[in-house]
Formats: structure tokens, C-alpha cells, sequence
């Protein structure tokens, strides 16, 4: 892929991340990088370390440990909150109700670093409603970037204006169990 141009990939574990990227960039300086899993705070160091944008920032103790982690690395990733739109417990993602304050509160914190949201809607159902709902909470509060849509729902997302869809699955097949 990098070969064929494409310079712009995530990753779900930061553990898989630091086992591949820092021997790409020196060939491919345009490659970018961005986590989309769930982030444990003891994560945070390498996460700012490794990452150009962190899509799951969910909680007030992640906001601490990415922002002392980027005083320590003297580099702040961009920002995006993951919103659990279908509140379910098995997924990451700030509750919709706790989500306007949760913005306000980054965006004091992390300035212009904050610039989107992100979730990942129920696999069941239809997920419009949760693009739609994301959408207006990220027009709200000013925010550009949409990371909405995955393999199976993508155009949808795309609909709903997502600025970035993971299509991981489609291009490169499901994942092996583990």
C-alpha cells in the first residue's frame, strides 16, 4: 500500500503501531499515523510518541495522561473524542450525555489539537442515526473531522459527511482472532 502510494494508516493496538511505523517513516516521510483503539492511559507515552492523531480519547484520565505525556515528548498529536453513540458497555467511547462537557473541557485543555470526533455505531441496527448524531455534536462545537464508518457502513458514514472512514477489513480482510 505504502507503495502505491497511500500514506495514511491506523491502528488499533499501540503495541502493533510500535512494531511497524518507526522503521517506515524514514522511507516514507508522508506516512501518517493514526491509533483508533481503545487507549489505556499506561498507553499514552508511546501513543504521543508514535501517533500524528489519537482517535479515542474518551476520559478525563486519558485527557491527564496524553497531555503530561505530550509535555514530557514536546508534541501533541491531533485530537479526536470517541463517543460511544450506542452506549454500549463492551465499547470505548465517552457517553453522549457526558460528551458536551467532555468537548468544552479538551478543547480548554488541548486547544486546536482537539479537531473531531469519532464512534463506532452499533453493529447491529441501522447507523445513521449515530452518524447523524455525531455529525451535529461535531458541528456544535466547531469541530472538522468526522471518523465515522467502517468496511460495512462506510457510505452511510460518507453520507452523513465522515472526513474519514476505516476500511481496514475491505482492503486487507478481517483480522486473526487474538
Amino acid at each position: 500500500m505504502l507503495a502505491a502510494g497511500q500514506t495514511l494508516f491506523a491502528e488499533n493496538r499501540v503495541q502493533e503501531a510500535a512494531a511497524k511505523y518507526p522503521a517506515l517513516r524514514p522511507a516514507y516521510p508522508a506516512l501518517r499515523l493514526h491509533l483508533i483503539g481503545g487507549l489505556q492511559t499506561n498507553k499514552a507515552r508511546e501513543a504521543v510518541r508514535l501517533a500524528d492523531v489519537i482517535e479515542s480519547l474518551d476520559r478525563p484520565a486519558l485527557a491527564d495522561a496524553i497531555d503530561a505525556a505530550a509535555q514530557r515528548a514536546g508534541r501533541l498529536p491531533r485530537l479526536l473524542i470517541q463517543v460511544n453513540t450506542g452506549r454500549e458497555a463492551q465499547k470505548s467511547g465517552i457517553a453522549p450525555e457526558a460528551a458536551e462537557d467532555f468537548i468544552a473541557a479538551c478543547r480548554g485543555r488541548f486547544g486546536a489539537a482537539l479537531v473531531g470526533l469519532m464512534c463506532v455505531p452499533p453493529a447491529e441496527g441501522d447507523p445513521a442515526p449515530h452518524f447523524a448524531a455525531l455529525a451535529t455534536l461535531a458541528a456544535r462545537h466547531g469541530l472538522s473531522v468526522l471518523s465515522m464508518g467502517m468496511s460495512a457502513d462506510f457510505e452511510t458514514a460518507i453520507a452523513h459527511g465522515a472526513t474519514h472512514v476505516r476500511v481496514g477489513t475491505a482492503i486487507f480482510g478481517h483480522r486473526p482472532a487474538g
